[in-house]
């Protein structure tokens, strides 16, 4: 769920086919925060549009127990960013992958 800009989530440890795919990635990109159901693209996207729309800096906290999935949403986030900074110069949404992408998210 979120409340505004804030994503509560749970981990639910067993992966959900297409949750965080190209597809998902492509749908959150295209809706403001609020206008599809909580995700954590939903919230980067947020995040992208400020930065870029607004000028305003941006900073994401991620927090939970261990275990809790904080590495893996770090990596979504990313991915996200990643994906939106490459079709922003013109690239598809199924061709963003980049060696710089891969090496951050493999770091």
């Amino acid at each position: 769920t979120n409340i505004g800009s804030i994503l509560a989530s749970v981990n639910p440890y067993k992966p959900i086919p297409g949750l965080y795919s190209v597809d998902a990635i492509d749908l959150y990109r295209q809706h403001r925060l609020g206008e599809l159901p909580p995700h954590i693209f939903a919230t980067a996207n947020e995040c992208y549009c400020c930065l870029w729309k607004r000028h305003d800096s941006q900073c994401v906290l991620i927090s939970g127990e261990s275990g809790a999935g904080k590495t893996e949403s770090t990596k979504l986030l990313l991915k996200f960013l990643s994906a939106m900074s490459q079709t922003s110069l013109g690239a598809p949404v199924s061709e963003t992958s980049t060696h710089v992408e891969e090496a951050i998210l493999e770091s």
